[in-house]
């Protein structure tokens, strides 16, 4: 099985710490960001692993032939030109993820112990196209998500904006927080026609409208945005 983790972020939030380095270079616990998600995956069985790279993207390569790309195969979607955002990213890195197996996305500023495996039963059941990740949390954007579990649209409960995938379940959806981990199958890569720079939710909103796209509900025992100082602080407590 295969896995793209997204790692090519400037990693505005935790200025200062990635005036000099990448956030996926970030020390927790004695290991990288990167190196905790790439043995996440690697324990879960998956061998090989797509990393997308711009934000000191030299430092990224040089960790991972260090250490051997820690025992897996890595590609690296090199972004150094143009950081393509979420979506943009994963279609640059489609040639790297052909195949019949489900692909795992993972971002790399990510803290979770969901149950992968079953996650990936429950995307199989459902012969989804997707399934994100979603957990209940406050937040400022919510995945709007019917009885069924099926994305039904988005909304940003400060601005009041909405995008909707289907209008009719939208207002009696009940609305999850993504969790930065989510499951596709590789049939996507021929349904993305958008180009360039763009957002894999928004993607994810327009292909809900004729594809199954669904949620999957954590509720594991912790998960947390190490991507954000506060609680990168509290991880390295923990940790």
């Amino acid at each position: 099985m295969k896995a793209m983790i997204f790692a090519a972020g400037l990693g505005t939030r935790l200025k200062p710490l990635t005036d000099s380095k990448p956030k996926a270079l970030i020390d927790l616990g004695g290991k990288t960001f990167l190196e905790n998600v790439i043995i996440r995956l690697k324990n879960f069985g998956i061998s090989e692993v797509v990393v997308n790279v711009h934000h000191f993207a030299g430092q990224v390569i040089g960790f991972l032939k260090e250490n051997n790309n820690f025992g897996i195969t890595i590609h690296i979607s090199d972004e150094s030109g143009l950081l393509l955002d979420t979506g943009g990213g994963l279609k640059k890195a489609a040639p790297f993820l052909e195949g019949n197996e489900p692909i795992v996305i993972y971002n790399v500023d990510v803290l979770s112990n969901v149950d992968l495996h079953k996650v990936i039963d429950f995307h199989n059941k459902e012969n989804a196209l997707v399934t994100i990740v979603a957990r209940e949390r406050q937040t400022q954007r919510y995945l709007m998500f019917d009885k069924l579990y099926r994305l039904v649209g988005w909304k940003n409960i400060q601005t009041g904006e909405n995008k909707i995938s289907i209008p009719k379940k939208f207002k009696t959806a009940t609305p999850l927080a993504f969790s930065g981990i989510h499951v596709v199958n590789p049939k996507i890569f021929d349904l993305i026609k958008t180009n360039g720079k763009f957002s894999i939710i928004d993607t994810y909103i327009e292909l809900a409208k004729h594809q199954k796209v669904v949620g999957y509900f954590d509720k594991s025992g912790y998960w947390m945005d190490i991507g954000k100082p506060e609680q990168l602080e509290e991880a390295r407590k923990t940790f």
